[in-house]
């Protein structure tokens, strides 16, 4: 019994390593409706989990689309390793690879988007053995302009970045105000500033009293010849004419 076991256990390993009985079913995930306004760029987002390692080797994506009027699918996508641009048809040059396998990514982007872009388009991830599942399904509208709830949106975030420039402006003037109005009140203040000094002047006592000595220039009256010049220090003159007072008083006696 136990060799039966073994036995139905190896042969659904087989199956299963084949891709002919699913281990587990890959799962893909998508938004559902996207609008997007003509002539510009639109994300097609698809994102997927799978139940064991990616292996970018062997791992496919491949994108369908099929337009809202009865009309055959078309492909829009394929990558393997690296992208692969449809050369023809609808979406030829307006289709980019906007994914990551290692992130489980599969997005592309579509330029340009025009009103013929209506319709369904299908994400379809592949990573053998698991290779089954749901496909992810995205329902493009090309509109004229924004919805009124994008429109509402962007108004709501301008006016509440406004709004927030406004609070602070209000509060930096509330401050200046009430600081300027608790200094007038004498409620702060202010540190007596220290007079700076010059650090060359000193106090008149200490002063040193600088005198510039006086040249003479001394001509002998005899032969005219001019003689070196003399200095001469008015401190010196002073007691000199002391010495002079004191002779002729001396004299006098």
């Amino acid at each position: 019994m136990c060799a039966n076991g073994l036995y139905v256990l190896a042969v659904l390993s087989g199956l299963a390593a084949s891709g002919v009985l699913p281990v587990a079913g890959m799962r893909i995930y998508t938004p559902g409706d996207v609008e997007a306004v003509n002539g510009t760029d639109v994300r097609l987002k698809c994102t997927f989990d799978s139940q064991i390692p990616i292996n970018p080797r062997s791992l496919t994506v491949s994108w369908t689309f099929k337009p809202l009027t009865k009309g055959r699918e078309e492909s829009v996508f394929y990558y393997h390793e690296k992208p692969y641009p449809p050369p023809d048809g609808l979406f030829r040059k307006r289709v980019s690879w906007a994914g990551d396998v290692m992130g489980r990514d599969a997005s592309i982007i579509i330029k340009e988007v025009k009103f013929t872009y209506n319709g369904t388009y299908t994400c379809q991830v592949k990573n053998p053995p698991d290779a089954h599942g749901a496909l992810g399904e995205i329902r493009l509208l090309v509109v004229t302009t924004a919805s009124f709830s994008e429109l509402l949106l962007l108004a709501f975030a301008i006016g509440g970045g406004i709004t927030v420039l406004v609070i602070l402006l209000l509060v930096i003037v509330s401050l200046r105000k009430y600081r300027r109005r608790h200094r007038e009140q004498g409620g702060i203040e202010e540190a007596p500033r220290k007079e700076r000094k010059d650090p060359t002047a000193c106090h008149p006592s200490r002063a040193v009293h600088l005198y510039t000595a006086e040249s003479l220039i001394e001509i002998d009256s005899s032969d005219g010849m001019i003689s070196d010049a003399s200095t001469k220090d008015p401190s010196s003159s002073d007691e000199g004419e002391d010495d002079d007072d004191d002779d002729d008083g001396n004299d006098s006696d």
